[in-house]
Order: structure tokens, then C-alpha cells, then sequence
């Protein structure tokens, strides 16, 4: 018996033909192919979902795996936005609002806004009233909509992990007005596991499991005298604060020892260079995350992603041990942070690199 459909068979080479317009920057081809699916009566939900959510994917995959430049990736997106756009105003997405009303946003600093807009206009598609706010709001202008308007839930969506700290800020004050929240995206981890931790009221791995949850329950109200620290207690001893308030000294100080741990860096041009501060910054500012979390593996992830990531590149992995070794040497004094450098300087040494997936 197979698992095959003509229904699935269709949507799998509209995903296709849609990924080879995006894969080139042809956004005529690209909201054609949309338009063209829902006027042969294709479901709006499943081009949304099944097509345009499906290339998005693929979009991050390829870039991951070095097969798409960072400019490609971006124009691919900005096409996939604007096809989720064609489709919102087409006939075939015309919907009578008959639910409540939701407030859809990013969290502060969260730049990846196709996902929270794919599930904007799920929602719109089963006849909720959706305020959608777009990318990287700010946490007291989220607070100030809310306070103009009547939302049943605020429903947050973040990709990156360490838009986590913020996500948690924004959950909170989200809660203090009396508005639950329905958190999604990567940024939260496997099965949602950091959606508990910082006290958001629900999470949905993907936009057609957020709209199903909303429409089988109301959230209920939340307790408004919650605190952050209530969730974190760990965050006491002050080693988030300091990491993350010292992440450019720290960035200073070990791009310039990196020279005499990895010699071939001495070699580097200045583009290099500025890429390899880069990646340091980065992997201060994982840290800080997990630090925030109390969390070694959201690290021991990170790392062994950007092991990948270097080496779709061409630069060797090796490069990567000498710089955490430093970091714990900045930072010896904090026995959280040089238990996580620790970690990661582990799994780098043990575990062998598989291909690169996207960042949680």
C-alpha cells in the first residue's frame, strides 16, 4: 500500500515548481504559481502550509548547507512574503471574521517574520480577527496595542534561541495585562521545552497546530503578579547579567589571543577576520542564552551547528576548541560558564559532523 496521493503527489510539485521561481529570484513566476493554484480551487491553507511554508524550509536548508548566499536567502524570502501576500487577498482567502480577536508578533529582535505571518493568515482563514504586527516589536509597544484593544491571546513566534531572554520579557508583560500567550518557533526547542520554562501559557510546534489549539479552548487568563524570576531562579548569581553586558570586551579580547592559539588565523584577510569576529559574537551570545536557561545543551547545539557551518564554508572546525578554551579563560571566575565552554569544547571532540540544519 502506498503512502502516495494525487493530492499530495500535486502539492509536493507545486512546492517544487514554487522553490525553482524563489531559487532564482523570479517573483513574477512565484506569486503566478500561487494565484494560479487557488484559482483552480487549490486550498489556501495547504498553499500557505504545504507549498510556500515547505520552499521556506528548503530556503534555510540550502543556505545552512552553503548552496545559497545570504543575499539569496534574503531575496528568496522577501519572494515567499510577498506570495503569502498575493494569496491573502485573493477571492479564495476571503473570510468572514466569526471568532476572536489575536494579536500575532514577533518577539523584540526577531527578524524571521514569515513564519508568524503564515500563521496570521491560518488564522484569518478560520475566521479569527488577527492583528498582525510583524517583525522584532519591541516589548512595550506589544503592551501598548494590547491595552487598545480587546485580544483573546497574544501568540508569539521567535526562531532564534536567543531571542529567548526577550520572549521571556514579552510573555511576561503579555501576562501582567491579563493576556495569555501562545508561544511557537524553533527559538523554543524540542517539544517546546523552553515554552515551559519561561511561562508561556501554551506552545504549538507549527501554524496549523497553534489555530487547531485556539479552536478547541480558550487559554485561560493568566496570573498578572508573575515574575520573571520566578521561572529563573538561577539567574541570582548574576553570570546572564555579566556575560551578556561584557559580550564585546569579551569578543575583543578573544579574537586577538586567537591569533596564537590558531596561528592561521594570522593569515586571514580582513574580510575573514570580520567574519571570525562574527562567529565569536556569536557564540557569546549562545552562551549567554543558555547561561539564561541554565541550559548546556541549547550550547552543545549551537556549536556543533557552527562546526557544520564552518566547514560548508571551508574553515576548518579545529578553529573552533581554541576559542571556547579562551573564552573560559575570560571567564573562569563563572562556574556556569565554564561548565557550558566545557560542554561545548566536548561535544566537538567527540561527536563527528553531520550536515547542518537551521538554528534553534
Amino acid at each position: 500500500m502506498t503512502t502516495s496521493t494525487p493530492l499530495l503527489e500535486h502539492t509536493a510539485q507545486s512546492a517544487e515548481l514554487l522553490w525553482n521561481a524563489v531559487s532564482i529570484a523570479d517573483e513574477h513566476a512565484a506569486t503566478e504559481l500561487v494565484l494560479r493554484l487557488l484559482d483552480e480551487g487549490a486550498d489556501p491553507e495547504s498553499v500557505l502550509l504545504d507549498v510556500i511554508a515547505v520552499v521556506q524550509g528548503r530556503v534555510g536548508e540550502e543556505w545552512a548547507a552553503a548552496r545559497l548566499s545570504v543575499a539569496q536567502e534574503h531575496a528568496a524570502t522577501a519572494i515567499n512574503d510577498r506570495a503569502v501576500a498575493a494569496l491573502s487577498v485573493h477571492p479564495a482567502a476571503r473570510t468572514t471574521a466569526t471568532r476572536g480577536r489575536i494579536t500575532v508578533a514577533c518577539v523584540d529582535g526577531e527578524w524571521h517574520g514569515l513564519p508568524a505571518r503564515l500563521l496570521a493568515e491560518v488564522l484569518k482563514l478560520r475566521g479569527w480577527r488577527v492583528d498582525y504586527l510583524g517583525a522584532q516589536v519591541p516589548t512595550p509597544h506589544l503592551i501598548a496595542h494590547l491595552h487598545s484593544t480587546r485580544a483573546d491571546a497574544v501568540a508569539l513566534s521567535s526562531s532564534i534561541a536567543t531571542r529567548l531572554p526577550a520572549a521571556h520579557a514579552a510573555i511576561t508583560a503579555c501576562q501582567a495585562v491579563g493576556v495569555p500567550v501562545l508561544v511557537g518557533g524553533a527559538a523554543f526547542g524540542p517539544e517546546g521545552r523552553y515554552a515551559t520554562l519561561l511561562g508561556a501559557d501554551a506552545w504549538a510546534p507549527d501554524a496549523r497546530a497553534a489555530a487547531e489549539l485556539l479552536a478547541e479552548r480558550r487559554l485561560p487568563l493568566p496570573e498578572t503578579d508573575h515574575q520573571q524570576f520566578d521561572d529563573l531562579p538561577h539567574l541570582s548569581d548574576q553570570e546572564y547579567t555579566v556575560v551578556s553586558r561584557s559580550s564585546a570586551s569579551l569578543v575583543q579580547s578573544v579574537c586577538t589571543a586567537l591569533e596564537d592559539a590558531f596561528p592561521a588565523m594570522r593569515s586571514y584577510s580582513a574580510a575573514q577576520r570580520e567574519r571570525t569576529a562574527e562567529d565569536i559574537a556569536h557564540i557569546v551570545e549562545f552562551l549567554a542564552t543558555s547561561l539564561y536557561l541554565d541550559d548546556d545543551e541549547l550550547f552543545t547545539w549551537f556549536i556543533t551547528w557552527t562546526a557544520q557551518i564552518l566547514v560548508a564554508r571551508g574553515v576548518p572546525a579545529h578553529s573552533l576548541p581554541p576559542a571556547l578554551e579562551l573564552l573560559a579563560r575570560e571567564l573562569k571566575d563563572f562556574p556556569r560558564a565554564v561548565r557550558v565552554l566545557r560542554a561545548g569544547t566536548h561535544v566537538l571532540t567527540t561527536a563527528p559532523l553531520t550536515a547542518a540544519g537551521n538554528p534553534a
